[in-house]
Parts: C-alpha cells; sequence; structure tokens
C-alpha cells in the first residue's frame, strides 16, 4: 500500500521538485519505505511507498515505462497480476521487476485505459502520464477502497491519496461546504463525491479522469448490478460462494512480507481466518497470526468468541484491550482524517491495526459481508418497517402518522423519541424512510441546533437526497437490493473503507478484503434476496448464505450468535474518560461548531447527556469529531468561508 498525489500545469505553473516532496511528506505515513518525484513541463507525480511485492529499489515509484513514454504512481494491490503478467509475457513484453506496477503500465501500453481497467482485478488508485498522447489518466477502483481526492481550479488537476498533501498547494482553497456540514452530522461522514470543501472531491469508485490541456473527462467504468437473479439451487450457489470465497483469499495471501488476520469473532472475520488457515495448512505454511481488540465493558467485548476461533484454528494469536488510552489518543487518530468523520469504531479499527502493525505488513479483514450478504440489525427493522408500510394504507401513513409522529416527539423520553422516528419513516416512501431509519441526527433536532444564518444558506438543501436517488436508480427490483445497493455505494465506501484505509496505513499497515472482491459481489448481486434475509424462518436470518457456506468451517456459536458490531461504549467515554476533552471542544471554542450551531442548544445536549437525562451519545460525538477536526485543520478563523454547492 501507498500513497500518491501529483498535478497537472498545461495552464499555469502548479509547483516544482519541492512542492512534490511536501506533497509525499503529508502521506510519509502511507508509505515510509521510499518517496520519489517526477516532473516535466506539464506533469507532476509524487509517491510514497510501503513495499509488499518485490522489495528490491526495483519497485520505487514513479515508474516508468521501458520506452519512458508513459509513467505511474499507484497506490494498491492486483492480485490477478501474476496470470496478467504472463499474458503479456506471451505477447513479447519483457519486464524488470516482478512488480504489479509494471503490469498496470505494460497492459496500458498494450490495450488502453478501459480495457486495462476491465482486466485488473484489485484495490488501486493510481494516475498515469501519457507523454506521446499529452493526456494524464487518474483510475479508481470498482468498490471504493482506496482513496483519491482532486480538485480542478484553473483547467488544472491536483490529486492525492489524502486531502492534506493537496493542501500543500497555497492555490487550493479551504472554503466549507455547507451542504457537506449537514451530510456529516446526518451520516457521520461526508459522501462521495463531495468533501468538506468547495471545489474539492472524492472521485467516486468505478470512475476515471481523463486530463489534457482541453480539459476535464469524467468516466465511470463499472457499477454494482442487481438486474439479473440467479435460478440455481441453494446448494450450488452455496458452493459457489464458498469456492470464490477461498478463492479470493488465496489471492490476497500472496506477500514478500508478514502476512496475518483481523479476528472479531464476528462471522466474517471468522470465516475469512478459517480459510486462511485451510489455505496455510495445504501449503505447510506456519500458523495464521490474528490480532483481536477487546473492551473492558463486556456488552462491547468480543474477545472470548475470536479466541474461540483462533483456539479452532490454531493461529497466533494476539489480543489488546483498550482501556484509558482512547483519551491519550484521540487527537493523534483524528489526525488522519482530513475532513470530519465521526463512526466511533475508528477507534478499535486503529488500535487493531496498532497491535497488527507490531507482528506484520499485511493484515487480512472480514471487510463487506454485511454490506454484500445483509447481515446488519439494520437490515431487520427495516425489512419489518417496510413490511408494515406495505399494509397501511397510504391515506393512514401520510395524512395520520405525520401527527402521531409530532404527538410523540413532544414527550421527551427516549421511547417516544424511537416511536415518532418509526411513525415518521413508515408515512414516506421507502428510500425516504430508509433514510429516516439511518440518520444519525433527527430533523427537529438539527433544526434546533443550528443558527439562523446556517439556515438561511443551506435553503432547501437535505442530505436525504443522496440515500433516495441511489434508491431509485437501482437495477433491482425487490427493496432488499435497492437498500444493499444504496449502503454498497454510499456507507460502504464513505464509511467503512475510509475508516479502514486511514487507520490502518496511520500505522502503516495494508489491509485487503476478500469478500470486497468484484467478482464476488457480482456473483452475490445475482443471489435471491430471500437466500441473504432468510424469512422463512421462525426468526428471519440475515446473512443466510454466507453462513450456509461458512458453516463447514465455523461453530453454531460463531454463526448464530447476536451481532455486536465493531462498537464501543461510547456513551460511557463520554461521561468519563472523555469527559474533559468534550466538554473543552465543545463548549469553549469560538470558531467551528459555533460557526453553524446555537451554543446554548451545543450546552444543553451536553447537559442533559452529562446528567444522564437523555443518551445524547451519538450527536455529542459527531460535534467533537468536527470540532477536534476544526481544530486541526481550520485554526485560521479569518480565512474560513462557507458556500453551499455552486
Amino acid at each position: 500500500m501507498c500513497g500518491i498525489a501529483g498535478f497537472t500545469q498545461f495552464h499555469q505553473q502548479q509547483g516544482s521538485i519541492d512542492t512534490l516532496k511536501t506533497m509525499g511528506e503529508r502521506i510519509f505515513h502511507r508509505g515510509p519505505d521510499a518517496g520519489s518525484e517526477y516532473l516535466t513541463d506539464h506533469v507532476g507525480l509524487c509517491h510514497r511507498r510501503l513495499a509488499i511485492i518485490d522489495l528490491s529499489d526495483a519497485g520505487i515509484q514513479p515508474m516508468k515505462s521501458a520506452d519512458e513514454q508513459v509513467v505511474i504512481s499507484f497506490n494498491g494491490e492486483i492480485y490477478n497480476f501474476i496470470e496478467l503478467r504472463e499474458e503479456l509475457i506471451k505477447e513479447g513484453v519483457e519486464f524488470k521487476t516482478d512488480t504489479d506496477t509494471e503490469v498496470i503500465l505494460a497492459l496500458y501500453q498494450s490495450i488502453g485505459i478501459n480495457k486495462l481497467l476491465d482486466k485488473i482485478n484489485g484495490m488501486f488508485a493510481f494516475a498515469i502520464w501519457d507523454n506521446i498522447k499529452q493526456e494524464l489518466f487518474v483510475a479508481r477502483d470498482r468498490i471504493g477502497k482506496k482513496p483519491l481526492y482532486y480538485s480542478f481550479f484553473n483547467n488544472d488537476l491536483v490529486f492525492a491519496s489524502e486531502l492534506k498533501a493537496m493542501l500543500a498547494l497555497p492555490s487550493i482553497p479551504k472554503d466549507i461546504r455547507l451542504d457537506a456540514v449537514h451530510d456529516f452530522f446526518a451520516y457521520q461522514y461526508i459522501p462521495d463525491p463531495k468533501t468538506i470543501f468547495q471545489g474539492i472531491h472524492k472521485l467516486e469508485p468505478g470512475h476515471y479522469l481523463l486530463v489534457n490541456k482541453n480539459g476535464l473527462k469524467k468516466q465511470q467504468y463499472w457499477d454494482i448490478s442487481f438486474a439479473q437473479t440467479s435460478s440455481e439451487p441453494e446448494q450450488a450457489l452455496k458452493e459457489n460462494v464458498q469456492a470464490l470465497a477461498r478463492s479470493c483469499t488465496k489471492q490476497r495471501m500472496v506477500s514478500d512480507v508478514p502476512l496475518g488476520a483481523f479476528l472479531s469473532g464476528g462471522v466474517d472475520s471468522s470465516g475469512v481466518v478459517a480459510l486462511m488457515a485451510k489455505i496455510a495448512d495445504e501449503n505447510n505454511a506456519k500458523p495464521i497470526t490474528t490480532c483481536s481488540i477487546g473492551f473492558d465493558d463486556e456488552k462491547f467485548d468480543e474477545t472470548e468468541f475470536a479466541k474461540m476461533v483462533a483456539d479452532q484454528y490454531n493461529t497466533n494469536h494476539h489480543e489488546l484491550t483498550v482501556h484509558q488510552d482512547v483519551a491519550e489518543s484521540l487527537e493523534h487518530i483524528v489526525s488522519f482524517f482530513d475532513e470530519p468523520f465521526a463512526d466511533p469504531s475508528l477507534v478499535p479499527t486503529y488500535f487493531v491495526s496498532q497491535l497488527a502493525r507490531e507482528k506484520v505488513t499485511v493484515a487480512i479483514a472480514g471487510d463487506g459481508g454485511d454490506e454484500v450478504f445483509a447481515g446488519y440489525e439494520k437490515y431487520s427493522a427495516d425489512h419489518m418497517e417496510n413490511n408494515l408500510r406495505n399494509k397501511i394504507p397510504p391515506w393512514i401513513r401520510t395524512n395520520i402518522f405525520p401527527t402521531l409522529a409530532n404527538v410523540a416527539r413532544s414527550i421527551n423520553i427516549n421511547a417516544s423519541q424511537r416511536a415518532s422516528s418509526l411513525l415518521t419513516s413508515l408515512s414516506v416512501e421507502p428510500g425516504m424512510g430508509f433514510y429516516i431509519s439511518n440518520s444519525f441526527i433527527k430533523d427537529s433536532t438539527w433544526q434546533t441546533l443550528i443558527n439562523d444564518k446556517t439556515k438561511i444558506e443551506l435553503g432547501d438543501y437535505h442530505p436525504s437526497k443522496l440515500t433516495i436517488d441511489f434508491y431509485n436508480n437501482c437495477d433491482g427490483k425487490d427493496h432488499l437490493s435497492r437498500i444493499l445497493y444504496t449502503d454498497m455505494k454510499t456507507y460502504l465506501p464513505g464509511d467503512i473503507l475510509v475508516k479502514v484505509d486511514r487507520m490502518s496505513m496511520a500505522n502503516s499497515l495494508e489491509v485487503r478484503a476478500p469478500i470486497l472482491d468484484h467478482k464476488l459481489i457480482e456473483f452475490a448481486c445475482t443471489i435471491p434476496s430471500e437466500l441473504k434475509f432468510n424469512t422463512n424462518k421462525s426468526k428471519p436470518e440475515k446473512k443466510y448464505l454466507l453462513k450456509e457456506a461458512f458453516k463447514d468451517y465455523l461453530p453454531d456459536d460463531i454463526l448464530y450468535r447476536k451481532k455486536m458490531g465493531f462498537s464501543v461504549p461510547l456513551a460511557s467515554w463520554l461521561r468519563n474518560e472523555l469527559k474533559s476533552i468534550t466538554e473543552e471542544r465543545l463548549l469553549n471554542r469560538e470558531h467551528g461548531l459555533c460557526n453553524f450551531f446555537k451554543k446554548e442548544q451545543i450546552a444543553k445536549l451536553w447537559h442533559e447527556h452529562k446528567t444522564e437525562k437523555k443518551d445524547n451519545a451519538t450527536v455529542l460525538w459527531s460535534m467533537l469529531m468536527f470540532q477536534m477536526w476544526w481544530d486541526k485543520y481550520m485554526n485560521d478563523s479569518n480565512s474560513i468561508k462557507t458556500t453551499e454547492n455552486k
């Protein structure tokens, strides 16, 4: 895994070699093994290297083609590069290294960007400069495992793996995008393609950019599709999932450096570890190294289940319990997110990455199982909610439920607030209902919090449009397919994969996710919804077919226990370990939250939570994350502007 950055200068000089060095230094943690730069009149590229395959200096980037007419800066791993390399050798191509980077270069020169993107299987973000065509291609992988930020000011491009590298250029303005602030509090992250800054974007998964002197073109090359539904029997589908999961895991075990796995004790990571252990045993390899994180609060601790799997497969297992470290480390952890991000599981993800990096350089994880095979608890709630919606006459839902929701909202206890949310969700169409059920801030709370200036500048903008658009644009016909598609286009790349990338890269650790192989995803999308979320049982079974596929490897205590997720004791942390920093950041700052929210409303939410009158942990945590980000990146308050979306 690595870090990349660069710019074009067709119309203006963007910088020098020193500028590129500074950009690289800002993402040093992504690639501490080596760094290099490439600069011509029209393009500048830099690269930070974390060596995984071919550890020699021959793998240093930016890398030039044999004829020196094409240059690449590449972040990621191509899992089928060996077979692609063999195909190219048969065609007469000669290679100087054993890297996947050189294979991408040769493929580009042989078949062009579109066929190249169709052939490669992996996680990646790369920039290819074609000196003959005088064009720059910038591409991101299909699922969004690797990040890519860009801006296009004055007809020239600036791009990087992380925002902090782009901000090394004085020409990049830091104008706050107000609709992105609203998005952040609704989703706990800022969804693609927006960023917190106006004019800076995330390149969406499955897209590439083409830049030349005539301008910029963005092109989508891949998307998730639920259009086809398999008619194969359940047993055949199960065997296909088993075979794909195994082959995808085996591909990701190729490494020239020590390799291990994250093990939470949940279905996905346990299944992946089981496959790794079997593959290692077949090849007479040493036991797999596994790493787990625990908490003092047993309601959030899964280490006993992780240990169960570790013992079953005789792994070299390591555990770490998160104690007071969270308060001491939070400032450092948050600094790796260049825009507001508030998924609380960033904390254990950081610590498990730190633990893993002490033992290995590459870790394999179970990410993606919940989104691809329908494993989240929210899918159960949404299934029941949508069944209710379909059974209640529309005139009752649209005319009576909103009134009942307002009545419930006026009763200031948590149960009434939940009832209000349910009634509101039932009163609207399914896409909007999915948003309401999963939003992290209620509209009523938001309207109470924001000041008059924010209210006027936002106008009629609402974050739900993102969810509704993806829900409605899915080519699948049933409700489950639509919400899975929505999560795979928003929550997965915007939250889960951002969290894993930043926290692993903070520790110079590469993380690979077999379940997020695009071939496995494409197959999973053809599986009938009733075999993902099985409602034929007395109790609906989430992630049904994946559990059936892992049944040969895992005990029922792992497969069928209540899902805990990668949760943290957030309410308790805010009242105890994080009390001091929360009060300092939320109540004693003149800029940041106070630019958008009423001070007295922030204080009210904190007082209610501190005195245990209400559990306001979610919104308070989002506020804390926003303010900590602001203090890190926006301390020059006189230069701040806010815009909505122009």
